[in-house]
């Protein structure tokens, strides 16, 4: 078998295209296993990521300590150290390049307490394997959703169907923002309310093009821990948040 053969069948032109539009997301896939960090390394590449491999903690330190990714794919049980020894490793040292790295943790099979320890250590995911492209994609939109168009004229124009009608929804959203932002800390608290809150929310940001908040949102939603708190998501929520406030101000 030679390179070309391992090349995955499943490549949808229309999401590949859209990824490589963008700046390519630089990539660091830690595995131990060789065909797990084939397959994830030749995944990530088809969509347009440029990948580095190590395998094991130890080499996942020194790469991701030398130099600066924008995602790190960690797995959970490797020699030199799981996925969360390397990333409390990486955040304590304030001079590693990828210090504030978005992470996931990948395995092959987690419990619930063990999910929610990732989570709460700062993983923005959990990546089961084996997986798929699909999985592979909405890990990579993890970074990129920070860099999507923070209001979308002709998706909210689509929504509401004339700009009168648009700059009307938009003046709700802000004051609907205003609120939430001085709310978030006590909402993170209450895991039901917060979601109910994150729900109502992608209905605005829907109709008036809030694009990136709105795929915030859903991140969001889906990492939320029994208390409330999601680290990780929670952060990228507010940096989103106050930039489509800032965006709606001018």
């Amino acid at each position: 078998m030679n390179d070309k053969d391992f090349v995955l069948s499943e490549r949808p032109e229309s999401c590949s295209s859209s990824l490589r539009q963008a700046p390519r997301p630089y990539v660091l896939v830690a595995d131990d296993d060789p065909g797990s960090c084939r397959f994830l390394g030749d995944g990530l590449r088809s969509l347009g990521a440029t990948v580095e491999t190590a395998g094991s903690g130890r080499e996942a330190l020194e790469r991701a300590g030398a130099g600066k990714f924008d995602l790190l794919l960690l797995d959970c049980r490797m020699p030199g150290g799981g996925a969360l020894h390397v990333l409390e490793q990486l955040r304590a040292d304030v001079r590693s390049a990828s210090v504030d790295s978005t992470a996931v943790a990948t395995s092959a099979d987690i419990a619930p307490a063990d999910r929610d320890d990732l989570l709460a250590a700062g993983f923005s995911d959990i990546l089961l394997k084996p997986c798929t492209l699909t999985d592979l994609r909405r890990v990579l939109a993890l970074i990129q959703a920070e860099s999507s168009s923070v209001l979308d004229d002709g998706a909210a124009l689509c929504s509401s169907g004339d700009a009168t009608t648009m700059r009307a929804l938009r003046l709700l959203l802000r004051e609907e923002l205003a609120l939430l932002q001085g709310e978030l800390d006590q909402l993170s608290t209450d895991r039901v309310a917060f979601a109910e809150r994150l729900h109502r929310l992608r209905s605005s940001c829907g109709f008036c093009g809030a694009t990136a908040l709105a795929e915030q949102a859903v991140r969001l939603q889906r990492q939320l821990l029994p208390d409330g708190s999601a680290p990780a998501a929670l952060a990228s929520f507010r940096r989103v948040l106050a930039a489509t406030l800032q965006a709606l101000d001018s």
